[in-house]
């Protein structure tokens, strides 16, 4: 159970402006008393979309990642980086941008903290069902690793083999795609509005 909590910060310090990211060492009080040091990586959030369509296939995207300087299979997914924006119309965004579909049926599948141990990186997984291609004309032209992403289908339990065998690493994607795998067999009991409540979105 995810509950609010605060230790003190005593202090801190910016250690890196970046474009996207930043850093920061705050100076946390302990339960103790005592003073720790913890540098944080500021980020602004993220979307990611567990496209599922009538047949039951996921849509994946194969990009290159150069931190861990491999490719990775992915689901769609973007930053928060565009001021005003909601989450589930950035995802709307990237589903379009990134796997030339739209969706007519969204909701929540979860929300994720990928790295809490060093940054407040939030991501929200999306479900969208109901897929219709996007117009050729009318398609996002891509730019750096996109150049050359590509996009398949695979069967649901195809994906979940991907997760569980090592082959697929991104978190999201594992998180989304198991996350996926038990709301299918409950029925999609579970699932959120798309436009719940999100306090642990970055700068929200």
């Amino acid at each position: 159970m995810t509950t609010r909590a605060s230790y003190p910060v005593v202090s801190t310090e910016v250690l890196l402006r970046g474009r996207i990211l930043s850093v920061r060492r705050d100076h946390v009080q302990m339960s103790d008393g005592s003073v720790a040091d913890r540098e944080i990586v500021e980020h602004p959030g993220a979307v990611g979309i567990l496209a599922l369509d009538e047949n039951g296939e996921v849509l994946l995207v194969n990009q290159y990642r150069h931190a861990v300087g491999e490719r990775l299979d992915e689901l769609p997914a973007g930053l928060l980086d565009v001021a005003g924006e909601s989450a589930l119309d950035a995802a709307k965004r990237e589903l379009a941008e990134e796997a030339f579909v739209t969706a007519a049926d969204w909701h929540v599948l979860l929300d994720l903290h990928p790295s809490p141990g060093f940054s407040d990186e939030a991501i929200r997984v999306y479900l969208a069902r109901e897929l219709s291609a996007v117009a050729e004309a009318d398609r996002f032209e891509p730019e750096h690793e996109e150049i050359t992403m590509t996009v398949e289908r695979v069967p649901l339990a195809e994906a979940v083999r991907r997760a569980l065998d090592g082959s697929m690493t991104n978190a999201a994607a594992v998180a989304g795609v198991l996350a996926a795998a038990g709301g299918q067999a409950s029925g999609w009991s579970a699932l959120r509005p798309a436009d719940a409540p999100w306090p642990a979105r970055p700068g929200h």
